[in-house]
């Protein structure tokens, strides 16, 4: 049994990268199961066998990158002490993850605009988690003295903000700067929201 569920759980990791390599290529709207079965070598049958359409495949795709995300931003905070510095190493997590996988940045940061009001409430969500994360850390920042008392419900949005609109503009760029080489201006600016100025 435990082979059969091993034989699944791949086949499912093999239509999710076939489906990242056909979103990538096609857009979300132009996208087909029929294509995506094809780059898995799969029957169309085989998709429908773990997803019932092509709108639960991109969710399902969403959901394993924040995982991702979500995974290399606790691992990068968990190496400070200083809750500032946590928000920090959190932000260059994001833009490091995002500039090694471009393919997934574009897919969910322009994509996913046409992929209708569940996508659209799933990265609300997602991005509400992220702001709650950074959040934290801010109060943490406030609690310790480490930065002034601020409104950090405010400032956490603001800093996920400019981390999103960053990452949107490089990612529809022709020809763009590598993302992190502008993390030493954001994060400046950043720390400025939060009363702490720093050389850039």
């Amino acid at each position: 049994m435990p082979a059969i569920q091993e034989r699944a759980q791949a086949r499912y990791q093999q239509i999710l990268d076939a489906a990242l390599s056909v979103f990538t290529r096609r857009g979300y709207r132009e996208a087909l199961v029929d294509d995506i079965a094809a780059e898995a070598e799969t029957s169309k049958g085989g998709v429908y066998f773990h997803f019932p359409g092509k709108q639960a495949i991109f969710l399902a795709l969403l959901d394993r990158s924040a995982g991702l995300l979500m995974d290399r931003v606790r691992e990068a905070v968990a190496a400070e002490v200083d809750p500032v510095a946590k928000a920090d190493a959190a932000l260059l997590a994001v833009l490091r993850l995002f500039s090694s996988h471009r393919s997934l940045a574009r897919l969910f940061l322009v994509e996913a605009m046409g992929a209708g009001p569940e996508l659209h409430a799933r990265l609300a969500a997602l991005h509400a988690e992220f702001s709650a994360f950074i959040r934290r850390n801010l109060d943490d920042a406030v609690q310790q003295g480490a930065i002034a008392p601020i409104d950090t419900e405010l400032a956490s949005l603001v800093w996920f903000g400019a981390l999103n609109q960053l990452v949107t503009r490089w990612v529809i760029a022709d020809d763009p700067r590598p993302l992190e080489a502008r993390y030493p201006a954001l994060r400046t600016l950043l720390l400025r929201t939060v009363g702490l100025e720093v050389t850039p």
